[in-house]
């Protein structure tokens, strides 16, 4: 549900590429943004509709909803209504009542509510997860997670004429940053300790002053297993540069060690007490992943090693209340006339 970038670009291809699983039909509102889908998989055998109704009788057997945040409880209430399992896409929702809300909607059909963290399934996560695990750091008492981009700049153009990009508008509208992205960091951070989060604080930045959300924020998250997570967020770096480049680091601090992973040339390294290892590097999302894991699932019926709706609901709700905060921080300074 939703013919968008997320769905053209990741889930799609995914899917095609997933042995059990059929891309059977696509519903988007929009017959622009089906189009747009049926040009960007030429050749893909695939039924497209704008009327829901007609969607839910395709005979599919599972949704991925795609669309945007504030659409995802409506199709979440539909696909729970004709009895089809769920992966939705992040944030889960704008608000924790819509998020509680598409919860209790698949709970009470005993359908499985898969959130979308495709960052799990990277094999970088993958392996940071089974070192940790394995306590080859010791003890994880520290991590700082980076994602500096320009989300595709902010401007576009079209005939020689400058815009705002449209799909830079969108994201900052739905919450900025920390909202879009951040969720993934947040996810990975309790899913990486096996902790949750017990306290944050965040701070932002508003190098874009014409949207509320601001577009550059830091936050900062204790553990109930003493470990403190920062995570650095931003959609404005070089988003104005002729040649923009991107920062995207973990790195994770134990008792005994560090792990350490650069996207930029996909460095990734151990050092621990006892050596330094040097292992393959990778994309930091890995949509494919997800879809085996998400297949093998609905053949199995066994869903307990994907991310669920409480670990959406988590991320989504610490992500979006430390940007409120931040907002509201930077409403009253500018009421109150500070700098």
């Amino acid at each position: 549900m939703g013919a968008g970038v997320i769905a053209r670009f990741g889930h799609a291809p995914a899917i095609l590429q997933t042995p059990g699983l059929v891309l059977a039909s696509v519903y988007d509102p929009s017959q622009e943004s089906l189009a747009e889908f049926a040009r960007t998989h030429p050749g893909v055998e695939v039924e497209t509709f704008q009327d829901r109704n007609a969607f839910f009788a395709s005979g599919i057997s599972a949704v991925s909803v795609c669309s945007s945040a504030p659409a995802h409880l409506s199709n979440v209430r539909e696909a729970a209504a004709h009895g089809l399992p769920v992966l939705c896409e992040k944030p889960l929702a704008m608000t924790d009542a819509d998020i509680a809300a598409m919860i209790g909607l698949m709970e009470g059909a005993h359908l499985p509510l898969v959130a979308a963290f495709c960052y799990r399934f990277a094999p970088v996560a993958q392996s940071i997860k089974h070192l940790v695990d394995a306590g080859a750091i010791g003890a994880v008492r520290s991590m700082r997670l980076i994602y500096n981009w320009n989300l595709h700049g902010k401007y576009s153009y079209e005939n020689g004429e400058r815009h705002e990009n449209p799909y830079r508008v969108g994201r900052m509208l739905e919450g900025g940053p920390m909202v879009d992205c951040g969720v993934h960091q947040i996810d990975l951070a309790r899913w990486w300790t096996g902790s949750e989060i017990t306290d944050y604080t965040a701070h932002a930045a508003w190098v874009d002053e014409e949207f509320e959300a601001p577009s550059h924020m830091w936050l900062h998250m204790d553990h109930d297993n003493g470990c403190h997570t920062a995570v650095e967020m931003s959609f404005a770096y070089t988003h104005t540069a002729k040649e923009p480049i991107s920062m995207f680091t973990y790195d994770i601090i134990g008792t005994d060690g560090i792990l350490h992973y650069d996207r930029e040339g996909w460095k990734f390294e151990m050092r621990n007490g006892t050596e330094t290892v040097r292992m393959p590097g990778s994309s930091e999302k890995n949509f494919v992943g997800m879809y085996h894991a998400w297949a093998r699932a609905l053949r199995t019926g066994d869903f307990s090693g994907l991310p669920n709706g409480r670990d959406g609901m988590v991320a989504t709700r610490t992500a979006r209340t430390a940007t409120e905060e931040c907002i509201a921080r930077h409403r009253s300074a500018h009421k109150l006339g500070k700098p």
